[in-house]
Formats: structure tokens, sequence, C-alpha cells
């Protein structure tokens, strides 16, 4: 992957083998994972409100960037620019995504906007243009001539510290925003709660209930970055301090970790409730009688009520 390219110097043939087979394998589960949300999107149309789309086209971006990180090949040109630039977009384009989400979600609980489909324009020139800008300024200083495992291999220092500049300085100011902004809505919605029992106002109680123990899970998605980039960023540093000096078990964890990250981002944002029910809906239009074997409780799930795929965005609703 983009952030995985600096592994080859200081490690023996067998352990980049190792390092190629762990980021393929990884890399191929996001690409099922997130490969999956992105036909739910496209076979159900109850999915495709706007609070969905935008995990949606964080489904695809994660999709394509573990494409790209399966077939490049450094051995081969086309291939090898193939697998640097375009993973290197699609990795950027990913974690921008996120931050719209959050944005999303902060604008409608936290400022009571309803204007946030309006900005799908603006969403998209910000994601794609900056994932292009960077992707541009990566290139300089990058030096194609020693491959490695994987195309963004580095020699030089000044290429290293525009790789670190155009990828992982937005990471980093990606989670920060996240984290800052999931922080205030959820500290929002626990001084709302508390207003709420305060009043005895029982049926916003029980709405309060619903959104915090969902939003309590949204305050961990943050962290999904932190999990799968915090081992690329050290690995990173110490190339960047130490370059004739690889550490196996630390490029491994990066690899892993990092080409991974579709998947993680597929389960938290992806598969929610309304995924969930819609796949059961179709299931149980064609397999009922076993659908009910093997759910015994499946009648109480279809009776639940329909778990918003933003806590709190209602933005259908508003309009």
């Amino acid at each position: 992957m983009a952030a995985t390219g600096q592994v080859a110097g200081g490690l023996t043939a067998y352990d980049r083998q190792v390092l190629t087979a762990v980021n393929a394998g990884a890399a191929s589960l996001s690409f099922v994972g997130s490969g999956f949300i992105v036909l739910c999107y496209v076979l159900f149309k109850e999915l495709r409100k706007f609070s969905f789309k935008l995990v949606f086209y964080l489904a695809l971006s994660d999709m394509l960037c573990s494409f790209f990180s399966m077939v490049g090949d450094p051995s081969r040109g086309f291939f090898c620019y193939s697998h640097g630039y375009s993973t290197h977009f699609f990795c950027v384009a990913s974690f921008l995504w996120t931050t719209t989400i959050a944005f999303t979600l902060h604008r409608t609980v936290v400022r009571h906007k309803t204007d946030v489909e309006d900005m799908e324009a603006m969403f998209h020139l910000y994601v794609w243009g900056t994932s292009l800008v960077m992707t541009v300024v990566r290139s300089i200083g990058n030096n194609h001539s020693h491959l490695g495992t994987w195309c963004w291999s580095q020699s030089g220092r000044t290429g290293k510290a525009i790789h670190f500049i155009t990828f992982y300085m937005p990471l980093w100011g990606a989670i920060l925003y996240n984290g800052f902004t999931y922080f205030q809505v959820i500290s929002m919605l626990k001084n709302a709660r508390r207003m709420a029992v305060g009043m005895s106002d029982r049926t916003y109680q029980s709405d309060a209930r619903a959104e915090m123990k969902a939003l309590n899970r949204w305050g961990y998605y943050p962290l999904i970055l932190i999990g799968a980039w915090a081992f690329g960023t050290i690995n990173r540093i110490h190339d960047f301090i130490e370059p004739g000096h690889k550490i196996f078990w630390l490029s491994l964890l990066d690899v892993g970790t990092s080409a991974l990250m579709g998947l993680f981002n597929s389960i938290a944002y992806g598969l929610n409730s309304s995924v969930r029910r819609a796949i059961y809906e179709r299931l149980d239009l064609f397999w009922p009688d076993r659908l009910q074997r093997w759910f015994p409780n499946s009648s109480r799930f279809r009776n639940q009520q329909q778990e918003s795929e933003l806590v709190a965005l209602k933005i259908e609703d508003q309009h």
C-alpha cells in the first residue's frame, strides 16, 4: 500500500516475501469487506440515503485502494506506477471520507443544520481534489529506480519527508478532527439526556438511550485509523532516522494493520442495523423457513426500530 512501501532495505528476501504475502492477504480481506458494502448500496434501494451514501464513497475508496495494492507488481513498470499512485490516492480519499461523515454528524446534531445534502458536491471536491493534490505532490522526489517490494520505496530523505507530509500529516489531522468532533457530539447528547432525566420526559429518555448506545460505539471510530496507521507512522519515523536499519516485526505490523483498514471501516461504518435488516429481509423473502430455524428470535429483530446509519441524522425527515 501507499503507506507500506519502505520496507525493502535491510530485510532478507524471505522477509520481503512474508511482507508481500501479508499485504496481499490483508488487502484481499479489505477488498471483500468494502466490496460487500458497495454491493449492498447498489442492490438495496432503501440504503440510498445521503447518510449511507457517504459510507458508500468510503467503502468505494477502500475497495479501490485494496485492489490496486493487490495488483501492484514492482517488476513491471505500468503496474508499479498504478500500485504506487493509485493506492496513495484512494487511501487518502478513504480517511478524508471519514471526516465528511464526522462533519455531517456534527453539523446535524450539534449545530442543528439540515443543509448537509446540499454540500455533497463540496465533499467530492474536498476529498478527490485533496487526494489528487497530495498524490501529485507525493511524486516529487520519488525514486522509482529502487523499487524493493513496493513501488513507493525511497532512498532519499527528501522523498521520505514528502511522503510523510502528503500522507501521514493529513491522516493524523483527520484522526484529531474526527476525535474532537465525536467528542462534541457525544457530550451534547449526554447533556441532553441528563436534561431529559431531570424533566422526566420518558419519550425523549427512550430516544436518548438509543442514540447514546449507538454514539458510544461511534466514539471509538477514530481508533480505527489509529489502529490501522500507528505502526506505519512509527515505521516511517524510524526509517527516516535510521534508513539502513529495517525492523521486520515493525514492518510486519505496519503492512498488516494498514492493509486491513478497508475491512475495519466496512465493519464499523457499513455493517449497521440498516444493512443487516436489508440483508435479513431478502433472506426471509427467499428462505423464510430455513431462516426461522437458523434465527429463532428473528421476529423480535424484525420488529425492532430501525437505527439510522448516522445516529440522530434525520435529514430525510427534516426536509
